[in-house]
């Protein structure tokens, strides 16, 4: 269980704080909009209505206490890069921060970010990749090149056995598990196991190898 500070509560403040809470974390959040706080009270341990630009109001919430810091303010860079810097100066162990442009990843970066988020870019390559393949259900992606795919079955590997597919030898790719109907994954992959039309199938590998071996 982690400590996190939770700064920005729009909605995808909001979501961020429903899955934290999903997870089992203790989250404080922080919004200077009192109905936004209100909002997320069900999902946090605590809540405080605030502006955390000013240095002050910042110093008085333990930051060196956090596991992480959120910065999910999505509206007002110039906010988001003041608070960023200010978690820092405060001694925050970790600042995630979202951005909404290239160059403000860049600013967050050089202005204490650990990490940063950009949201409508990822969301935008999940959905290009998704829904315009007859194969990939779903996607992590690792570092811009390498992702995680879950996959249907191709029609002429059913019945074949992961040895006989080998998509290691010919694409580069690892097959990690499988999911059943059900949502279940097994993640215990032999080489004699026979692929069927009611699993999808969990691949490692580069976007382009799996553009290759799915023929997207």
């Amino acid at each position: 269980m982690k400590s996190v500070l939770l700064i920005g509560l729009g909605r995808f403040g909001r979501h961020i704080a429903m899955k934290l809470s999903e997870l089992k974390h203790q989250t404080m959040a922080i919004d200077i909009d009192e109905e936004k706080v209100n909002a997320v009270l069900p999902y946090v341990t605590s809540a405080q209505i605030g502006d955390c630009t000013n240095p002050d109001f910042i110093s008085t919430l333990g930051i060196r206490d956090f596991d992480v810091c959120i910065v999910a303010i999505g509206d007002d860079f110039q906010s988001s890069l003041e608070v960023t810097s200010l978690l820092k100066e405060n001694g925050a162990r970790k600042v995630v921060s979202r951005a909404s442009r290239d160059i403000q990843e860049k600013f967050l970066l050089r202005n204490g970010a650990d990490e940063v988020v950009y949201p409508e870019k990822q969301l935008a390559s999940w959905l290009a990749i998704r829904f315009t393949s007859d194969h990939i259900l779903d996607y992590i992606e690792l570092d811009g090149i390498h992702g995680i795919f879950e996959v249907s079955t191709p029609k002429e590997w059913i019945g074949k056995t992961v040895q006989q597919v080998d998509v290691r030898r010919k694409y580069n790719l690892n097959i990690m598990g499988f999911k059943n109907e059900g949502g279940n994954m097994n993640l215990t992959v032999s080489p004699d196991m026979v692929l069927t039309s009611s699993m999808t199938i969990m691949v490692l590998g580069s976007i382009e190898n799996i553009h290759k071996c799915f023929k997207i």
